[in-house]
Protein backbone atom coordinates (compact mmCIF):
# COMPACT_ATOMS: atom_id res chain seq x y z
CA UNK A 1 0.00 0.00 0.00
CA UNK A 2 1.37 3.41 -0.93
CA UNK A 3 1.45 6.48 1.27
CA UNK A 4 -1.31 9.05 0.81
CA UNK A 5 -0.70 11.75 -1.77
CA UNK A 6 0.81 14.90 -0.29
CA UNK A 7 -0.36 16.79 -3.35
CA UNK A 8 -3.41 14.99 -4.71
CA UNK A 9 -3.94 15.07 -8.49
CA UNK A 10 -5.84 18.18 -9.45
CA UNK A 11 -8.57 18.87 -11.97
CA UNK A 12 -9.35 21.81 -14.22
CA UNK A 13 -9.58 24.31 -11.35
CA UNK A 14 -6.17 23.39 -9.89
CA UNK A 15 -4.36 22.99 -13.22
CA UNK A 16 -5.83 25.77 -15.29
CA UNK A 17 -6.76 25.30 -18.95
CA UNK A 18 -3.27 24.77 -20.40
CA UNK A 19 -2.01 22.24 -17.86
CA UNK A 20 -5.41 20.54 -17.78
CA UNK A 21 -5.16 20.06 -21.57
CA UNK A 22 -1.58 18.76 -21.22
CA UNK A 23 -2.73 16.29 -18.56
CA UNK A 24 -5.66 15.11 -20.72
CA UNK A 25 -3.41 14.57 -23.76
CA UNK A 26 -0.94 12.70 -21.55
CA UNK A 27 -3.74 10.53 -20.13
CA UNK A 28 -4.83 9.63 -23.63
CA UNK A 29 -1.21 8.71 -24.43
CA UNK A 30 -1.04 6.25 -21.54
CA UNK A 31 -4.62 5.09 -22.16
CA UNK A 32 -5.85 6.05 -18.70
CA UNK A 33 -8.56 8.45 -17.54
CA UNK A 34 -5.94 10.45 -15.62
CA UNK A 35 -2.15 10.90 -15.82
CA UNK A 36 -1.45 11.44 -12.13
CA UNK A 37 2.05 12.86 -12.61
CA UNK A 38 0.76 15.61 -14.90
CA UNK A 39 -2.26 16.22 -12.65
CA UNK A 40 0.11 16.78 -9.72
CA UNK A 41 2.97 18.68 -11.38
CA UNK A 42 0.49 20.73 -13.40
CA UNK A 43 -0.63 22.46 -10.21
CA UNK A 44 2.53 24.54 -10.58
CA UNK A 45 1.11 26.31 -13.58
CA UNK A 46 4.35 27.74 -14.93
CA UNK A 47 6.72 24.90 -14.12
CA UNK A 48 4.97 22.08 -16.00
CA UNK A 49 5.07 23.74 -19.44
CA UNK A 50 8.73 24.69 -18.90
CA UNK A 51 9.81 21.25 -17.65
CA UNK A 52 7.84 19.18 -20.15
CA UNK A 53 9.82 19.94 -23.35
CA UNK A 54 13.12 18.74 -21.84
CA UNK A 55 11.44 15.68 -20.41
CA UNK A 56 9.76 14.88 -23.73
CA UNK A 57 12.99 15.40 -25.66
CA UNK A 58 14.92 13.01 -23.42
CA UNK A 59 12.15 10.42 -23.61
CA UNK A 60 11.18 10.59 -27.28
CA UNK A 61 13.79 12.37 -29.38
CA UNK A 62 17.18 12.30 -27.66
CA UNK A 63 20.48 11.16 -29.10
CA UNK A 64 20.52 7.99 -27.03
CA UNK A 65 18.55 5.15 -28.56
CA UNK A 66 15.08 4.75 -27.06
CA UNK A 67 16.18 1.31 -25.87
CA UNK A 68 19.21 2.73 -24.04
CA UNK A 69 17.16 5.58 -22.58
CA UNK A 70 14.64 3.08 -21.19
CA UNK A 71 17.47 0.99 -19.76
CA UNK A 72 18.68 4.03 -17.81
CA UNK A 73 15.17 5.01 -16.71
CA UNK A 74 14.29 1.50 -15.54
CA UNK A 75 17.54 1.21 -13.61
CA UNK A 76 17.02 4.60 -11.93
CA UNK A 77 13.44 3.66 -11.02
CA UNK A 78 14.68 0.38 -9.58
CA UNK A 79 17.49 1.99 -7.57
CA UNK A 80 15.13 4.65 -6.21
CA UNK A 81 12.35 2.10 -5.58
CA UNK A 82 9.94 4.37 -7.44
CA UNK A 83 6.99 2.16 -8.37
CA UNK A 84 5.31 4.97 -10.31
CA UNK A 85 8.33 5.38 -12.59
CA UNK A 86 8.71 1.62 -12.96
CA UNK A 87 5.04 1.11 -13.71
CA UNK A 88 5.06 3.69 -16.48
CA UNK A 89 8.37 2.65 -18.00
CA UNK A 90 8.06 -1.15 -17.86
CA UNK A 91 5.21 -0.70 -20.35
CA UNK A 92 7.03 1.81 -22.52
CA UNK A 93 10.22 -0.26 -22.46
CA UNK A 94 8.37 -3.31 -23.81
CA UNK A 95 7.26 -1.23 -26.78
CA UNK A 96 10.91 -0.31 -27.33
CA UNK A 97 12.17 -3.88 -27.43
CA UNK A 98 13.07 -4.47 -23.78
CA UNK A 99 11.42 -7.80 -23.03
CA UNK A 100 10.35 -8.82 -19.54
CA UNK A 101 13.46 -11.03 -19.40
CA UNK A 102 15.78 -8.15 -20.30
CA UNK A 103 14.04 -5.87 -17.81
CA UNK A 104 14.61 -8.47 -15.08
CA UNK A 105 18.32 -8.44 -15.99
CA UNK A 106 18.40 -4.64 -15.79
CA UNK A 107 16.88 -4.85 -12.30
CA UNK A 108 19.36 -7.58 -11.33
CA UNK A 109 22.29 -5.34 -12.24
CA UNK A 110 25.37 -5.20 -14.42
CA UNK A 111 26.52 -8.72 -13.49
CA UNK A 112 23.31 -10.35 -14.75
CA UNK A 113 23.82 -13.21 -17.20
CA UNK A 114 23.08 -12.44 -20.83
CA UNK A 115 23.66 -8.68 -20.92
CA UNK A 116 25.77 -7.20 -23.71
CA UNK A 117 28.94 -5.28 -22.85
CA UNK A 118 27.15 -2.06 -23.78
CA UNK A 119 24.22 -2.85 -21.44
CA UNK A 120 26.62 -3.73 -18.60
CA UNK A 121 28.48 -0.45 -18.95
CA UNK A 122 25.27 1.57 -19.21
CA UNK A 123 23.82 -0.06 -16.08
CA UNK A 124 27.11 0.35 -14.20
CA UNK A 125 27.31 4.03 -15.17
CA UNK A 126 23.69 4.55 -14.09
CA UNK A 127 24.36 2.87 -10.75
CA UNK A 128 27.40 5.05 -10.13
CA UNK A 129 25.63 8.23 -11.21
CA UNK A 130 22.63 7.63 -8.95
CA UNK A 131 24.46 6.23 -5.94
CA UNK A 132 27.68 8.30 -5.92
CA UNK A 133 26.43 11.33 -7.91
CA UNK A 134 29.18 10.78 -10.48
CA UNK A 135 30.82 8.23 -12.77
CA UNK A 136 34.27 6.77 -12.10
CA UNK A 137 37.05 7.37 -14.65
CA UNK A 138 37.11 3.66 -15.54
CA UNK A 139 33.37 3.48 -16.15
CA UNK A 140 33.40 6.79 -18.05
CA UNK A 141 36.13 5.49 -20.35
CA UNK A 142 34.11 2.33 -21.02
CA UNK A 143 30.94 4.38 -21.61
CA UNK A 144 32.82 6.65 -24.00
CA UNK A 145 33.72 3.56 -26.05
CA UNK A 146 30.04 3.15 -26.90
CA UNK A 147 28.71 6.72 -27.00
CA UNK A 148 29.49 10.05 -28.64
CA UNK A 149 30.17 13.20 -26.65
CA UNK A 150 26.58 14.48 -27.09
CA UNK A 151 25.24 11.07 -26.01
CA UNK A 152 27.45 11.11 -22.90
CA UNK A 153 26.12 14.53 -21.97
CA UNK A 154 22.58 13.31 -22.56
CA UNK A 155 23.20 10.22 -20.43
CA UNK A 156 24.05 12.48 -17.48
CA UNK A 157 20.98 14.67 -17.96
CA UNK A 158 18.70 11.64 -18.47
CA UNK A 159 19.93 9.90 -15.32
CA UNK A 160 19.68 13.15 -13.34
CA UNK A 161 16.21 13.91 -14.73
CA UNK A 162 14.78 10.53 -13.75
CA UNK A 163 16.58 10.43 -10.41
CA UNK A 164 15.09 13.82 -9.54
CA UNK A 165 11.72 12.81 -10.91
CA UNK A 166 11.72 9.63 -8.80
CA UNK A 167 12.49 11.70 -5.71
CA UNK A 168 9.74 14.17 -6.59
CA UNK A 169 7.18 11.42 -7.24
CA UNK A 170 8.02 9.67 -3.98
CA UNK A 171 8.06 12.87 -1.92
CA UNK A 172 4.76 14.16 -3.31
CA UNK A 173 3.15 10.71 -3.10
CA UNK A 174 1.94 10.69 -6.72
CA UNK A 175 -0.68 7.91 -6.96
CA UNK A 176 -0.21 5.09 -9.46
CA UNK A 177 -2.06 5.28 -12.77
CA UNK A 178 -2.48 1.54 -13.25
CA UNK A 179 -4.03 -0.95 -10.82
CA UNK A 180 -1.13 -3.41 -11.21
Amino acid sequence: MSAPARVPPGGFKELGPINWAIAKIGARGIRRPRFSLMNVLGQHRLLLPVWLPLSAYLLYAGKLSRRDAETVILRVGHLRECEYELQQHRRLARSRGLTADLQAKIFEGPDAEGLTDRERVLITATDEFVVTRGVSPQTWQALAGFYTKPQLIEFCLLAAQYDGLAATISTLGVPLDFPD
